[in-house]
């Protein structure tokens, strides 16, 4: 199979997902379900639907996932190859590892956490058009201190790699997503751990490498947190965040079939209900990501929250900013606020937590 844009992705799918815990316990932090489809599934759309075919999965945690949910790519259009780190090798590691299944001259790599709405023809036409040696996706963000930032000069050549600071000299970050020369690629080190951010990419301006900056504004999420997930999922489901793999409509709400919402209960927000969930009678759910078979009991309030497979909330109870692991129960009368993660199988009784006295 041959990609129509002529070159290869290569999405880097190898981390543990930590900031995810505990939904990444049972899943690696790509496979969770966001807007009802793995999170990889929406990634994977956006591949395809730029005319790309080929793609190399670069895994690790729990690498076994990957291939047995998509396989040889047939089902989407594409071609899936898969190369498991023995170790973790960092982000330049792992491309190098990948080097030898790739077919293309230039290569797309993508951080397997941004959900992004960056233009992918338009990168790869910039890349060839600059005769660069490495391209990189630069989004500019309101708020450039939280990042790293990368300058570019007048005719968009990276003039260098900054670490964070509270004035930076531009809007523009590193956005995660790069074009690479295969050669590039090839001359990474093998077999050992590699950062792009500061061995690569500075080693590669040191030398004297064409570095080229594809600018742009669209939308861009790190999904690598629990309040980022669950306003990725919702951008998803709402129509914010582009994808070909919604399983349903845009709209308000996403009820995948063998769900159920009672009538009198109110589901809003870009809120993904899973199969076999349940949303009981005067519930309210808003902005959230209930997974298969999660339940909210009676005049239950859940908001910016995740449920996970089989988690149940009891009647009454309010969830603010939380995430319930797989199985967990919270009990009646409970209130779990912002940051609050409870363990998958963890049991909490009826009214055992609060944060405030009006019970």
């Amino acid at each position: 199979m041959t990609s129509e844009l002529g070159v290869d992705a290569v999405v880097l799918v190898g981390g543990q997902g930590t900031r995810l815990r505990p939904l990444t316990l049972s899943a690696p932090k790509p496979m969770l379900p966001m807007a009802g489809a793995p999170f990889l599934s929406h990634l994977l759309s956006r591949i395809r639907a730029a005319g790309i075919s080929h793609v190399v999965l670069g895994t690790s945690y729990r690498a076994e996932v990957f291939e047995d949910y998509f396989g040889d790519g047939s089902s989407l259009g594409l071609e899936l190859e898969y190369v498991v780190e023995a170790e973790p090798l960092d982000t330049g590691g792992a491309i190098r590892n990948v080097a030898d299944r790739l077919r293309a001259d230039n290569a797309v790599i993508f951080n397997g956490d941004i959900l992004s709405g960056a233009d992918l023809v338009s990168l790869v036409d910039a890349h060839r058009k600059a005769e660069a040696d490495v391209t990189l996706h630069l989004q500019r963000v309101a708020d450039p201190a939280r990042f790293g930032s990368v300058p570019t000069d007048s005719r968009g050549r990276v003039t260098e790699f900054l670490e964070k600071s509270p004035n930076p000299p531009t809007d523009q970050i590193n956005a995660g997503c790069y074009v690479f020369r295969r050669e590039v690629i090839e001359s990474i080190p093998a077999g050992r751990r590699v950062s792009v951010e500061r061995e690569t990419f500075p080693g590669l301006l040191t030398s004297g490498a064409h570095l080229h900056g594809f600018v742009d504004a669209s939308y861009w999420l790190d999904v690598g947190t629990p309040d980022a997930f669950v306003r990725g999922s919702a951008d998803l489901v709402r129509g914010v965040a582009p994808t070909s793999a919604l399983p349903g409509p845009v709209g308000d709400v996403l009820v995948i079939d063998g769900a159920s919402v009672a009538v009198g209960a109110v589901v809003d927000g870009g809120t993904t209900v899973g199969a076999g969930a349940e949303v009981r009678a005067g519930a309210t759910v808003s902005g959230s990501v209930l997974f298969d078979g999660a339940v909210v009991g009676e005049g239950a309030t859940v908001e910016r929250s995740v449920l996970g497979t089989g988690a149940r909330v009891g009647a009454g109870a309010v969830i603010r900013g939380t995430v319930v692991g797989d199985g967990a129960v919270v009990g009646a009368g409970c209130e779990l606020l912002d940051g609050a993660r409870v363990w998958p199988g963890v049991v909490l009784p009826d009214g055992a937590v609060r944060f405030s006295s009006d019970a």
